[in-house]
Parts: C-alpha cells; sequence; structure tokens
C-alpha cells in the first residue's frame, strides 16, 4: 500500500468477543499490507484489540441489539482506524490513571494507557449515542526538534 492512494475498509460488527478478534485480525492485517515493521504491526493490532474491548464490553455492554463498527484507512502518511460503538458515552476526563498506586494491581484499566502508548494519536468523540476512538499510527515518526 505505500505510495498509492487512499486504501479503505469499514465493517459493522454484532457485540460480541468474536468481533474483538476479528478487528484485532483485521488491523494486523491492514497494517501489514500497509508496510509497517513487524514491532508496529504488533502494537497496533494490540491498541486495536483494547479499543474493540472497550466498545464490545464497556460501550455497548455486550447488548445484542448493538454493533460495533470498524474502519481502516492508509494513506502516504498514516494508518488511520475508527472503532465506534453504539452505547451511552462515556467521559475521557474520568479515566483513573492505571499507574496511580491505588490502581497499580488492579486487573484492568489500562486499554486506554496502551492504546496512546502504540499509537501515535488517540482521539475520542461522543456521537449520539456512542463513542468513536480513532486511532493514528503514522508512517514516519515525528523527528524532535534540533
Amino acid at each position: 500500500m505505500p505510495n498509492t492512494p487512499t486504501t479503505r475498509t469499514t465493517f459493522t460488527l454484532p457485540s460480541t468477543l468474536d468481533t474483538v478478534d476479528r478487528v484485532e485480525q483485521e488491523a494486523e492485517s491492514f497494517a501489514n499490507r500497509a508496510g509497517f515493521a513487524e514491532d508496529d504491526i504488533s502494537n497496533i493490532a494490540m491498541a486495536v484489540r483494547e479499543a474493540a474491548v472497550n466498545a464490545v464490553i464497556h460501550g455497548n455492554s455486550y447488548s445484542s441489539d448493538k454493533e460495533v463498527t470498524a474502519s481502516f484507512e492508509a494513506n502516504d502518511d498514516d494508518l488511520v482506524i475508527r472503532i465506534s460503538d453504539q452505547g451511552p458515552g462515556f467521559n475521557e476526563e474520568a479515566i483513573p490513571d492505571p499507574l496511580s498506586p491505588e490502581n497499580i494491581l488492579r486487573g484492568s484499566g489500562r486499554g486506554v494507557f496502551l492504546m496512546r502508548a502504540f499509537m501515535d494519536e488517540v482521539h475520542f468523540r461522543q456521537l449520539s449515542p456512542g463513542t468513536e476512538l480513532t486511532l493514528i499510527k503514522h508512517r514516519i515518526p515525528a523527528q524532535d526538534a534540533a
């Protein structure tokens, strides 16, 4: 896909753990076809898995009447992945810090932290209803200013 026009795919799936696996596999495949390095591909797949888990479990609460939409886009500059749910939404500012002493031993609550660690940009947007999460991985990392 490098040096080609924008490539896109979108699909809508039920709120199940099978959806989480499918979205993760698609992210891995899409990042591979887009020419990312193996380490980046693994990190992208993990970030997308976390986003899909949040959409299915926290956003849609496994509801059979709600769906998860995943879109993947690659262009010359970026890989852009959007995951959306149909849940009630949430306040990004209310996400507890997983590194604070009271949370360090919790078995959950690190998804957004991992997404931010593995991706170059993470954005949340409230829908009516639901939440859309945009994950962006740049093809060329930003250079530090000299």
